[in-house]
């Protein structure tokens, strides 16, 4: 599968993450919406609390069902993360490049594609 560099720098110059602001050099976006990004980064440092809760069960030699139980929920934080992600990227980013037309829009449908089979896997 292409990665996102090679689809083009048409698309990436297209994405308006929640700012109107354009994808800077190396894919990062030039601006973020802010209280999306905090509350992202809210979420991310307490699923990391939850990853040293695992390791503090899994050193303790925790009944594995617990640690299992555990690991469950730190892996539907991240599918929560990864659907705000998802819908801004596809309210923003990607609702701009289609609205573009052209090479741009055929590169945001292969780049929904590939993160959409990503994310089922």
């Amino acid at each position: 599968m292409a990665t996102r560099e090679s689809k083009g720098t048409a698309a990436l110059a297209a994405c308006a993450c929640a700012t109107g602001e354009h994808v800077g050099p190396g894919g990062r976006a030039v601006a973020v919406d802010a209280a999306g990004k905090e509350a992202n980064l809210k979420r991310l440092r307490r699923i990391e609390g939850q990853v040293r809760g695992l390791q503090r069960m899994v050193e303790e030699g925790r009944y594995c069902a617990d640690v299992l139980t555990q690991i469950a929920s730190v892996h539907e934080a991240l599918r929560a993360v990864g659907r705000e992600l998802m819908r801004n990227h596809l309210k923003h980013c990607a609702t701009s490049a289609i609205q573009a037309g052209g090479p741009e829009a055929d590169a945001m449908y292969d780049e929904l594609l590939d993160l959409m089979y990503r994310q089922v896997r």
